[in-house]
C-alpha cells in the first residue's frame, strides 16, 4: 500500500539535479580508479555545488555516497565530511534523494559483489546511514541501475570482480538483489513508513536494422533482461517468467527465485534513466558484438519518443509513480536546450494524457568525465562530457571552475513554472493513456 501524501503524492511535477556519482575505486593494470567526485572536484567543491543546484531551481538532488570512503576500512566508518554534507542540505532547504549504491564497492571487500557477505555488508552500511540520518533525511535509491551494474561487472568482464558471460551475469544478479532488498528492508525498519524508495534503472531499449524477424529472439530476450533485478526485488520473477529457464541454466536456484517471492520490496517512485544518444541500441546484422569496449554498440536517437516509451512501460509494469530520474544531451548549449524543452514538454504531455509523472532530473549539474577514462591514457580534460549547467574550465594549475551557462537559466525556467503553475497538478485518480491516446511522438534525427 502506498504511503500518505509526501513530494511524490502531491500531483505536481517536481524538477530535480543531479551529481555524478560513479565509484569504481579498485585499480588495475591498464585500468585507473574512477571516482567521479574526485575528477570533478566534488568533493573540494561539494558546498558550492550544492549551492549550485539550489540557484538552479531544483527542489531535489539525486546524490550518492561514497561508501568505499566512508567505510575505508572493514567495522571502520568515518561520517565527519558526510555529516557536514547533509547538514548542507538541510541548510539549503534541498531534498536529498541519496544514491547509497553507485557501481563500486570498498576496495577492502575481495571479490567485490561477488563476495558471499556482500549482501549483509550493504545492508548493514545502509541501515547506519539511515540511522545515523534518520532526522533529516527519508528518499533513499538502495542501487542506481542494478541492470548497467550487473553487466559491466558480470557480464562484459568491464567492472570487478570482472566475469563474464551469462553465468558470469547471473551471479552478479543474485548477490546484487539480494543486496538490494535486504537493504530496502533494513532502511524501512530505521525509518518506518517515513521512508520513502526510489528504484532507478536504466531506461533500456532495443531495435533492429532487420525486418525478416532475424532478432526477434534476441530483442526479446535483451527486453526482458532489461528489467530482471527489478523484476526480482518486486517479486515478478516465478516459475511462468519469460527468464526463468534461462536463469536456471546459468546457477539461479529454486532457492533464490523462492527467497525472492518471500523478501519482496516495492518502489515508491519507480525511477527511469533515459539518454536520446544512448538508451536506444540498434541490433545490427553486421554487427553481432554487443557491449565490447572497443567495440561499441550501435545506438539509434528516438527522441521524445523512446522516452514516452521507457516512462509509459515503466510505470504499467511496476504500478508506481514514475520519476525521470536521468536525462541530458551532451553536445553544444542549443542541443541541450533544445532536448531540455523537447523532454520536459514529453513529460508534461504525458502527464496531461493521466499519467502519473512525478519528477524530472537533469544529470548532471556539471559537465562530468567519460567512464572511458577509466581504460585510457589522455589527460582528463580529454574526458570531459559537456552536459551540465555549469561548465568545468580548468585554469592553468588544474583548479575546475564551475561557469554558468545558459542550460541552467532554461533550467530554472522550468523548474519555476512547475513551482508555480497550478495547472501542473494531476489528480490521483487520472489512468494511464492508452497507446492508442498517446501522443504520436516524432523520431529525431
Amino acid at each position: 500500500m502506498r504511503k500518505n501524501l509526501n513530494w511524490h503524492e502531491d500531483g505536481r511535477l517536481h524538477f530535480g539535479l543531479g551529481i555524478e556519482d560513479t565509484f569504481i575505486p579498485q585499480e588495475r593494470a591498464g585500468e585507473r580508479s574512477l571516482d567521479e567526485y574526485e575528477l570533478t572536484q566534488h568533493y573540494r567543491f561539494w558546498h558550492q555545488d550544492l549551492g549550485l543546484a539550489k540557484e538552479a531551481g531544483a527542489e531535489f538532488l539525486r546524490w550518492g555516497i561514497p561508501w568505499y570512503k566512508i567505510n575505508p576500512e572493514r567495522d571502520v566508518w568515518k561520517w565527519d565530511w558526510l555529516d557536514q554534507v547533509m547538514d548542507r542540505f538541510q541548510q539549503l532547504g534541498l531534498k536529498p534523494l541519496v544514491d547509497l549504491m553507485h557501481y563500486g564497492t570498498p576496495t577492502w571487500l575481495d571479490n567485490q559483489f561477488l563476495n558471499s557477505s556482500y549482501p549483509e555488508r550493504v545492508a548493514d552500511y545502509s541501515a547506519r546511514v539511515a540511522a545515523r540520518y534518520a532526522d533529516t533525511v527519508v528518499d533513499y535509491t538502495p542501487v542506481n541501475e542494478p541492470m548497467i551494474h550487473t553487466l559491466f561487472a558480470g557480464k562484459f568482464g568491464h567492472w570487478p570482480p570482472y566475469l563474464a558471460g551469462d553465468d558470469g551475469l547471473v551471479a552478479l544478479v543474485r548477490n546484487l538483489s539480494k543486496g538490494f532488498v535486504l537493504a530496502q528492508q533494513n532502511m524501512a525498519e530505521v525509518l518506518g513508513e517515513r521512508a520513502i524508495f526510489t528504484h532507478v534503472d536504466a531506461g533500456f531499449r532495443f531495435v533492429s536494422d532487420s525486418n525478416n524477424g532475424e532478432h526477434d529472439d534476441e530483442l526479446r530476450h535483451l527486453k526482458a533482461r532489461s528489467y530482471l533485478v527489478e523484476d526480482l526485488v518486486t517479486g515478478k520473477v516465478d516459475a511462468n517468467h519469460e527468464l526463468t529457464p534461462w536463469l536456471s541454466r546459468h546457477g539461479m536456484t529454486d532457492h533464490d527465485l523462492a527467497w525472492h517471492q518471500e523478501n519482496i520490496v516495492l518502489p515508491d517512485v519507480m525511477g527511469v534513466n533515459y539518454y536520446p544518444l544512448h538508451s536506444t541500441e540498434l541490433l545490427e546484422s553486421a554487427r553481432p558484438v554487443r557491449g565490447d569496449i572497443n567495440d561499441p554498440r550501435a545506438v539509434r536517437n528516438d527522441w521524445t519518443e523512446g522516452l514516452a516509451d521507457v516512462l509509459t512501460t515503466y510505470g504499467k509494469r511496476y504500478g508506481a509513480p514514475v520519476a525521470l530520474t536521468e536525462t541530458c544531451l551532451t553536445g553544444s548549449y542549443e542541443r541541450r536546450i533544445e532536448w531540455l524543452d523537447a523532454s520536459v514538454r514529453c513529460v508534461k504531455e504525458l502527464r496531461a494524457a493521466g499519467q502519473d509523472i512525478v519528477g524530472y532530473t537533469w544529470w548532471p549539474v556539471t559537465d562530468m568525465y567519460e567512464w572511458t577514462y577509466r581504460y585510457g591514457t589522455e589527460p582528463l580534460e580529454h574526458y570531459r562530457l559537456t552536459m551540465g549547467l555549469w561548465d568545468l574550465v580548468p585554469d592553468e594549475i588544474g583548479t575546475l571552475h564551475r561557469v554558468k551557462n545558459p542550460v541552467a537559466d532554461r533550467f530554472q525556467h522550468h523548474a519555476g513554472a512547475a513551482v508555480t503553475d497550478p495547472a501542473a497538478a494531476i489528480t490521483k485518480e487520472s489512468s494511464f493513456a492508452s497507446e492508442q491516446e498517446r501522443s504520436p511522438w516524432p523520431q529525431h534525427a
